[in-house]
């Protein structure tokens, strides 16, 4: 897997490994958290010359801090990828998401065969919808599974 970094004015983003990934599946004690990274592991693991597209990218400040995480959830025929993120409580409200979120995708959209990246949040996730508005996403129309889809071109 290519080992890929993004910085941005105030993070670092980079592809974690095989190992870290067991790591953070390990330290996680939210059941649902511990299930979708065993999932992006299991994608990768099962892809690995997609690595990119299923490994968890950590989110850190330049002093090391880890704000949180995001990571895509797999390469489609169609040409899209579906992001998701989070953000570390005490880190939220800063604009941290919208950062990562913009230089991911951003990225996202320069690699061959990307022709879109869609996201789904929950009904009442509105500061999630805000990252996704200020990240240049509209809505797709359709509802998935936990809320309504967004997509950006």
């Amino acid at each position: 897997m290519k080992r890929i970094e993004l910085e941005t004015e105030r993070l670092r983003l980079y592809i974690t490994s095989q190992s870290e990934m067991e790591k953070i599946i390990e330290r996680q004690t939210d059941e649902e958290l511990r299930k979708a990274y065993q999932e992006m592991l299991d994608g990768y693991l099962a892809h690995p010359e997609q690595g990119e597209w299923y490994a968890i990218w950590m989110v850190t400040r330049h002093d090391g801090v880890q704000v949180g995480d995001l990571s895509f959830k797999g390469f489609n025929e169609d040409g899209s990828v579906e992001i998701g993120y989070g953000i570390i409580d005490e880190f939220q409200g800063q604009g941290y998401a919208t950062e990562a979120v913009k230089a991911a995708v951003n990225w996202a959209l320069k690699q061959a065969g990307v022709l879109r990246v869609e996201a789904e949040t929950e009904q009442d996730n509105t500061a999630s919808q805000r990252v996704l508005a200020k990240c240049g996403f509209v809505p797709s129309g359709i509802m998935g599974e936990e809320g309504p889809r967004y997509v950006r071109r």
